[in-house]
This record gives C-alpha cells, sequence and structure tokens, in this order.
C-alpha cells in the first residue's frame, strides 16, 4: 500500500470547496438538530416530572421509542417511510434566498427528534438534582411556573447538566455522518464523492477523520472553558455571601 503524503496534505491544507460547504453543512445541522433537541428535552423532562400519568405516558412513549431505535433507521424513515406512506413529503423551500432541500430538512428533523429524547433524561435529572426546598419556598412566594423554572430551576440544574449536554452534542456532531445515507452532502458524502473519483481511500478517510477530531475537540475545550466560567462564578457569589455574613456578625 502507498501512502501518497502530497496528497493527503494538499486535501488536509486545502481542502476542495465541495468539502469545505459539506463542513459547513455538518456544523448548521448539528446546531439546528441541538436547538430542537434541547427544546424537545425540556419539554419532555417537564412532560416525565408532571403529575398526570397521561402526559408522563406520551413522553415515556416518545423516549422508549426513540432511544431504542437505530437513528440511521429513524433518518430512513422520517424521509422516505413517511413519504411512502402519503403521511408527509419534505419538499424544497427558500428562506432568505437560500434553497433549502427536502432531505436536508428530513435529516435536521431526525436529528433534532433523536436528541431531544436524550435531552429529556438528561434535563430530567438536572431538574431532580435541585433542592426541592427551593421551588416548594418559590411556589408559596407565588412564583408562577415559567418564572420558577427559568430563575430557579434551571440556573442550578444547569451546573449539573452542563457536562452531559456537552457530550451528547459531540455525539450529535459525528451522527450527522449517517444523513448521507438519504443524500445530504455533508462531509463523509462529499469524501465519498471524491473517493469515487480518485481512489485515495485511505489519505481522504484519514483526513475526513482529523477535521472531525478538530470539531469535537474544539467543541469539548469550549465547554471546559465555560464549566470553569460557571465554577469561578459561583466561587465568586458563595464569597460575596461569606463576606455579608461575616460583615453582619461584626
Amino acid at each position: 500500500m502507498h501512502f501518497d503524503w502530497s496528497y493527503f496534505w494538499a486535501q488536509l491544507l486545502t481542502p476542495s470547496s465541495a468539502f469545505l460547504v459539506g463542513l459547513g453543512l455538518t456544523v448548521a445541522m448539528a446546531v439546528s438538530a441541538e436547538i430542537i433537541g434541547v427544546v424537545l428535552g425540556l419539554l419532555f423532562a417537564q412532560l416525565r416530572l408532571s403529575r398526570r400519568r397521561s402526559l408522563r405516558a406520551i413522553a415515556s412513549l416518545y423516549i422508549w421509542a426513540v432511544r431504542g431505535t437505530p437513528l440511521l433507521v429513524q433518518i430512513v424513515f422520517i424521509y422516505t417511510g413517511l413519504a411512502a406512506a402519503g403521511i408527509m413529503h419534505f419538499s424544497d423551500f427558500t428562506l432568505a434566498g437560500i434553497t433549502i432541500p427536502g432531505n436536508l430538512q428530513a435529516g435536521i428533523l431526525a436529528l433534532g427528534l433523536h436528541e431531544g429524547a436524550y435531552m429529556a433524561e438528561i434535563f430530567r435529572a438536572g431538574i431532580m438534582a435541585v433542592d426541592k426546598g427551593q421551588t416548594e419556598a418559590a411556589k408559596a412566594l407565588g412564583m408562577p411556573p415559567l418564572m420558577l423554572m427559568r430563575h430557579v430551576v434551571l440556573p442550578q440544574a444547569l451546573r449539573v447538566i452542563l457536562l452531559p449536554i456537552g457530550n451528547q452534542f459531540n455525539i450529535l456532531l459525528k451522527n450527522t455522518t449517517l444523513v448521507s445515507v438519504i443524500g445530504v452532502s455533508e462531509m463523509l458524502l462529499v469524501t465519498e464523492t471524491i473517493n469515487s473519483a480518485t481512489f485515495r481511500t485511505f489519505e481522504l478517510y484519514a483526513v475526513l477523520g482529523i477535521y472531525f477530531l478538530i470539531l469535537t475537540s474544539a467543541w469539548s475545550l469550549f465547554m471546559g472553558w465555560v464549566e470553569k466560567r460557571l465554577q469561578l462564578g459561583r466561587k465568586s457569589k458563595i464569597v460575596r455571601i461569606q463576606a455579608v455574613a461575616a460583615e453582619a456578625e461584626s
């Protein structure tokens, strides 16, 4: 086997415009799906903690079905299965001068629904970790549910769920390669297309792996920075409280 180092470095340092478009599409899909996942996760976490059995059953069914089936099957089912059954057909549409293909819409939706099931359990664990005494006190003061969640529960739960959310986004970023099965030209499909013309399989997939390593590593570094900022903010808050308490005692 001959590894073409010059071709490898050329593809790594000066990737083609098609690969750069695929890179941008990969990141855009991951971010869009994560937003959908966070919204769905927060919603279904609330349903899972509801006092109504019917709402808990709906949330449990969604989480069970999504987490119990392969993401690849879900992607194909949403794009191909729903269209074949005449339930939903994803058509191209233009937004702000940008055309969003139907397969891209289906891919983002499938990734978002999949992410939502995992985010629901993460949010539920974080909400349950918050001291119930604080929520009961806020309710006693007449704080509305939305305000209670925004100002009391979520800020405290965020410290617990921040790392799992970051890890889940990294998983989502890698899972974007699966939408290539429905023809979305993200990095994997672009790499496969270039490989079919050049047959430089080893070099091309090595470049693809490195780019994913760069993306996931950059995100991990960012999450580490955010976590440190939150810890510093928490420590400074504790110091201020201790200073105020010491001043009051004196």
